[in-house]
């Protein structure tokens, strides 16, 4: 065939739509930082590690940012960690930790300290819905320690919340929900109102789930729903004198509980980006154990059972389906 002949077949052609869609490169739909455990009441350089984070989100131009609990007790000589939050330009959520209520503190008073929008509750961005647990309820047939519980007025509303979105969906939870130590009691309950939310294609709207509370780096998939775990931004709780660092007499009066951490070097967190072809890649951070190592403090992986780490890891989920 002479060239002229094959250039105007070739231009004839049926085009296939779907060899186009393959070579366009998908947009991002929306990207948020997240960040968990930063325990300002407990560590001396909280306000540095925040503020680092929000800088970064800041130049990173993310939608918004979320923090995953234990960030810091409603006292009034804490409003300067605020401060330094309220520092990130756009929106900004709250959840909810366990050591929130250090001191006696209600929940309302948590909530109406940081001006969260509730306890629990749900919002929508860029066409993805993200819903805030609250996890720390009393179980009504008794607890020990702190409560990790989410009771039957709360799942009620979850159950709604999800049928009434055609969205899909992203959970925050303090405690994990995939994670029998020291997690969500009773958590196979929550897991089953994920995977019964359903979209039209039979798929659950849940597309990730967020935890922070367990100082680790790990994910774990349970029914096609990816359970992902945000380290601390500021330490892995060893135990009480695992850490044989001398420090500072006043410094270990004022914060008497680091001979229990060992605490990264610098602080963790993550980018959250989502894709127009729903591809959810997080890109963490990396850091070093500032004062003593897991294997100096003895810690084993079957005391931790998940490794020790100062890390956040990079981590990337393709679309629904593939």
């Amino acid at each position: 065939m002479k060239r002229r002949s094959f250039l105007q077949a070739a231009s004839l052609a049926p085009v296939s739509l779907a060899g186009i869609n393959s070579l366009v490169k998908p947009k991002e739909v929306l990207r948020f930082g997240i960040c968990a455990d930063l325990h300002y009441d407990l560590i001396p350089d909280a306000t540095e590690r925040l503020g680092a984070f929000v800088t970064a989100m800041n130049e990173q131009k993310a939608d918004f940012i979320i923090q995953m609990g234990d960030f810091c007790t409603p006292k009034e000589i804490n409003r300067p960690i605020l401060e330094v939050w309220n520092r990130f330009e756009k929106s900004k959520y709250h959840v909810i930790g366990n050591h929130e209520t250090d001191g006696g503190f209600m929940h309302a008073q948590v909530v109406d300290f940081w001006k969260a929008k509730g306890a629990y509750y749900s919002f929508d961005a860029n066409n993805y819905h993200f819903v805030v647990l609250n996890g720390n309820e009393k179980n009504p047939a008794g607890y020990k320690g702190y409560p990790r519980y989410i009771g039957a007025e709360q799942r009620e509303w979850l159950t709604r919340d999800l049928k009434d979105t055609k969205l899909p969906a992203i959970v925050f939870c303090h405690q994990g929900l995939d994670n029998d130590v020291a997690g969500i009691e009773q958590a196979v309950a929550i897991r089953r109102i994920f995977e019964k939310a359903t979209n039209a294609s039979g798929d659950s709207k849940v597309r990730m789930v967020f935890s922070g509370h367990h100082h680790q780096d790990y994910q774990n998939e349970i029914n096609g729903i990816p359970y992902v775990q945000i380290n601390s931004m500021s330490y892995y709780w060893a135990g009480e004198k695992k850490n044989t660092t001398t420090y500072d007499e006043a410094l270990t009066k004022k914060y008497p509980y680091l001979s229990s951490m060992l605490r990264y070097k610098d602080p963790l967190w993550a980018l959250v980006t989502i894709f127009s072809d729903g591809r959810i890649d997080i890109s963490g951070t990396t850091s070093k154990f500032l004062d003593r190592s897991p294997d100096q403090a003895g810690i084993t992986e079957v005391e931790s059972i998940y490794p020790v780490v100062s890390v956040v890891s990079d981590r990337h989920y393709s679309s629904p389906g593939k």
